[in-house]
């Protein structure tokens, strides 16, 4: 967040949390969505109960096998429009649970996986340039956090806890 508000001094940038303590998973998309982010960035360090047997970075974006489940989360987002007095003309007439309705907020997270992803590559194309960990690739998974968000939204694991040399590496200061 640090470097991000040093090298953009124009952009906001809201923590789910600044401490170790622990926030829910669907607390954190929540505060994103309430926030009305642009971006959703969740950086976590990996680990596997058996010791030394993985390395390196990978970066998530949403699973397509989990697109329809995001897509109700965006309708539920937006149904609170209905509460609002004159809806129909503030929102020109949208309705998120209309056909249409459908297939505008399908239109926006297509456009938001696509934004995601590529936020991923350039993500693991950065650490491939700044850290000697091995770059696992960008995925897809279901992660919560990436499902309950209705922004581009990646999240980032920073290496293996459970491997020596990538602990080692991400305890540094100047490799954090």
């Amino acid at each position: 967040g640090k470097k991000i508000k040093s090298a953009y001094p124009d952009v906001r940038v809201i923590y789910t949390r600044e401490t170790d303590k622990f926030i829910a998973l669907n607390e954190r998309a929540a505060i994103a969505n309430r926030n009305k982010a642009d971006l959703f960035i969740s950086i976590h360090c990996n680990y596997i109960g058996a010791r030394n047997k993985a390395t390196g970075t990978e970066t998530y974006v949403l699973g397509l096998h989990r697109a329809e489940s995001n897509l109700d989360v965006a309708k539920r987002e937006n149904a609170s429009i209905l509460l609002e007095d004159n809806f129909e003309k503030t929102y020109d007439g949208f309705d998120p649970y209309s056909v249409e309705g459908h297939i505008i907020l399908s239109m926006f997270q297509n456009a938001h996986l696509e934004q995601s992803i590529m936020l991923a590559n350039s993500v693991e194309n950065a650490f491939k340039k700044l850290s000697h960990l091995p770059s696992r690739g960008v995925k897809q998974a279901g992660f919560l956090v990436l499902r309950e968000t209705t922004m581009p939204s990646v999240l980032i694991e920073t290496g293996f806890l459970s491997t020596d040399a990538d602990e080692n590496f991400l305890m540094k200061t100047e490799n954090q």
